[in-house]
């Protein structure tokens, strides 16, 4: 029987594995061209050319080489890879611009991540404890290079200072009396809302082994009541005014929720530091004293004696952390 052209030509483009094998290499190309044609099985023959047994008689044309450009995928993370560096120089150039804006020639060593729990505290240098009263500590257990920066009273209340502190992220725990900070609250109000801490130093200021134990739960849980009122936030830690204190201070302070009181090893001025020991360092743990000041009563003014704490500091290889991360 014969067939015709008509059947001839749709058996051969159910049928003939050259078009299965032009369709598979279409779909190949389209991995590079990004479009795929299927050859059509109507589509007119070249004429066929003399071959060499194992040649193909007819060859698939490739179409011209795409031009070499990265996926989209890739193109993206390459460009937000660049922004990202781009912006992180960005940052650093203005870190360095407010460093030296602050008279300060190298940046402070950024604190480490805090600890999951504050370090166990064990009788030893720097750390006092008696059963049943909260602990005195004047050096916090750590083998991380970090110090704590503790600023007391608030006499003075210097709107630079507490500028400096937050355009360098310096972190510090303010000890705060009340007859001092009662003028203008709002001051500490703003320290704590740049996310530093306000402490308990007595109502008064007094030399707390010259009362009585009622007169020293006045003095501490009055201060309590009077943050937790002014500030927002119930006090964990005490301050002995002049660091002096007998048993029934820490007696006075446990029954008024105070979990330990902080001491010092060095104290720092708009001109100079003191030191406690004869070497002149600092150590791992080292609480930092010093004032709400300014020049009627010091060489200088707030902002110096933090330039003098972060010269220190930094130049000793330390970085400055909160004191109520660790303790």
């Amino acid at each position: 029987m014969r067939h015709s052209s008509y059947d001839r030509s749709s058996r051969g483009a159910r049928s003939s594995p050259r078009a299965a094998v032009l369709l598979c290499l279409s779909t190949v190309i389209a991995g590079c061209t990004g479009q795929v044609t299927p050859p059509r099985a109507d589509a007119p023959r070249s004429p066929a050319a003399p071959h060499s047994p194992g040649t193909p008689a007819e060859r698939v044309a490739l179409p011209p080489a795409a031009p070499l450009a990265l996926p989209g995928s890739a193109r993206n993370q390459e460009r937000n890879s660049a922004d990202a560096a781009a912006l992180r120089e960005a940052v650093e150039r203005q870190a360095m611009e407010t460093v030296r804006s602050w008279g300060l020639d190298t940046r402070p060593i950024a604190a480490p991540q805090p600890p999951a729990n504050p370090p166990e505290l064990r009788a030893g240098q720097g750390v006092a404890l008696r059963p049943g009263l909260p602990p005195v500590v004047a050096r916090v257990p750590t083998d991380e290079k970090v110090v704590f920066l503790t600023v007391d009273d608030g006499a003075e209340k210097d709107p630079e200072f507490a500028r400096m502190t937050r355009e360098l992220g310096i972190p510090f725990t303010a000890f705060v009396s009340g007859y001092l900070a009662r003028p203008d609250y709002g001051y500490f109000r703003g320290l704590a809302d740049q996310g530093d801490s306000i402490q308990n130093h007595t109502v008064n200021h007094r030399d707390l082994r010259k009362l009585t134990y009622d007169q020293q739960r006045q003095e501490i849980c009055g201060q309590q009541d009077e943050i937790e009122r002014e500030i927002g936030a119930r006090p964990r830690l005490f301050r002995p005014p002049y660091g002096e204190f007998t048993e029934d201070t820490l007696k006075a302070a446990a029954s008024c929720g105070i979990e330990a009181a902080a001491l010092w090893n060095e104290e720092a001025f708009a001109d100079h530091m003191e030191w406690r020991y004869a070497d002149q360092r600092l150590h791992p743990g080292d609480i930092i004293l010093t004032h709400f000041r300014g020049p009627t009563l010091w060489k200088g003014t707030m902002p110096d004696m933090l330039r003098q704490v972060l010269n220190t500091v930094t130049g000793q290889g330390f970085a400055l952390a909160r004191l109520e991360d660790y303790l």
